[in-house]
């Protein structure tokens, strides 16, 4: 491992998480040798999924999207993460000879000892105070280089964080990776009148001290050329949704014309299969129905519009449409 020559700081100066994300990507591709830098930013009502994770398995997308939240996914792994204007995310980029996740986490520990918070590492990827979680962390390694990147829980909507964050486990059976669940702690809970710009002082005080080197600070980045192209990625439905992380869907209503019990396989973030059983009189409606949503993105907005296009009763359409939109999607 190399010596660290020069620190970088970079203030991310937007709520975005598409734009903000391109930037940290920006940042690692364009790290210097024997360099590391920090990159301290904010994303407004947010859920940051990991690289292999599906997104319909750890949020409540739909409910996310009515509220005027943005679900991403990063590049590196790890669970799902929700990130409002309390809570403050920290990046540290280095080559991979210079990259030290000591050290980098030491920047937390002692930008919170700057603070009184009695913080410790708890394994490789979280940090907690007073037994419980503030911190979770993430790595990944690209091009020869490397990025830690975590969260810092100060003043968060812990309503929203849960409420976001646990969709129905009986109703989705997915194959990709599943966040852990953890008892978590808003640091200003342990700091009376503790708020991110504090905090983000702190941040920029301990990467000097644990360094022994004072930070040159990057000027504005995110509307550079590779960051718009990153941006376009980002925000892209195929990037958020339509990995192939083959994922099962099942739910079920009573009516005043009967049952019905509506099963999907999706894949991509499309409907490969649909499945309709019911006990009606009339069972004509299931292979139209079964035909508007074959093809279809598992999306709310798109699957009520297909049902409603089918060729069925009106009734049995618009209660179908209302089952799905009381479902945890």
């Amino acid at each position: 491992m190399k010596m660290i020559e020069r620190l970088l700081y970079y203030a991310g100066n937007g709520f975005d998480p598409y734009r903000n994300l391109a930037s940290e990507q920006f940042l690692m591709e364009t790290v210097p040798g024997c360099c590391c830098t920090m990159y301290l930013w904010q994303n407004k009502n947010t859920v940051v999924i990991g690289r292999n994770q599906n997104a319909w398995s750890e949020c409540r997308t739909a409910e996310l999207e009515r509220d005027g939240g943005r679900l991403v996914r990063r590049l590196s792994g790890g669970g799902a993460v929700f990130h409002d204007l309390g809570n403050l995310n920290f990046t540290f980029v280095a080559g991979a000879a210079d990259y030290n996740t000591e050290k980098q986490s030491d920047v937390v520990l002692a930008a919170c000892r700057r603070l009184g918070i009695p913080a410790e590492k708890s394994g490789r990827n979280d940090f907690l105070a007073g037994g419980r979680k503030f911190s979770g962390n993430a790595f990944y390694t690209a091009g020869g280089r490397s990025c830690h990147h975590g969260t810092l829980l100060v003043d968060v909507d812990m309503d929203n964080l849960s409420r976001y964050l646990n969709p129905s486990k009986e109703k989705l059976e997915s194959k990709g990776v599943a966040s852990v669940g953890a008892r978590v702690i808003n640091l200003k809970e342990l700091c009376p009148g503790l708020t991110v710009p504090v905090m983000r002082s702190a941040m920029e005080e301990a990467f000097a001290e644990v360094y022994r080197l004072t930070p040159e600070k990057i000027p504005d980045i995110s509307h550079a050329s590779r960051v718009e192209e990153l941006y376009g990625r980002n925000r892209s439905w195929e990037w958020n949704y339509g990995r192939r992380l083959p994922l099962s869907f099942l739910c079920s209503g009573r009516f005043a014309w009967g049952g019905a019990e509506l099963r999907l396989e999706i894949d991509g973030g499309v409907i490969k299969d649909a499945d309709i059983y019911t006990d009606a009189m009339d069972w004509s409606f299931a292979g139209p129905l079964r035909a508007a949503l074959t093809g279809c993105r598992f999306s709310l907005d798109e699957m009520t519009r297909r049902v409603r296009e089918a060729g069925c009763s009106e009734s049995i359409r618009e209660d179908i449409c209302r089952m799905l939109s009381e479902q945890e999607i």
